[in-house]
């Protein structure tokens, strides 16, 4: 399973990635630092829990005519 976080206070982040790292369950597969690529990421994993929402048929998206429609 993977997961991903957003850790709201910067001066908690060490402690928690060596808490992370000293279990070893967990696997530390990439930190993300740049600020605009780990918002991208969130957005991308949204975007993916959407489909998988409306895969399920509990979420209602937009056709690609209705999304150009909009422009």
């Amino acid at each position: 399973m993977k997961v991903i976080l957003d850790i709201k206070e910067n001066s908690r982040i060490p402690f928690f990635m060596e808490l992370i790292k000293s279990l070893d369950y967990i696997r530390v597969v990439k930190e993300v630092k740049d600020e605009k690529k780990s918002q991208m990421m969130a957005d991308l994993a949204e975007a993916f829990h959407d489909v998988k929402l409306h895969e399920q048929g509990k979420k209602k998206l937009k056709s690609a005519k209705e999304l150009l429609n909009e422009i």
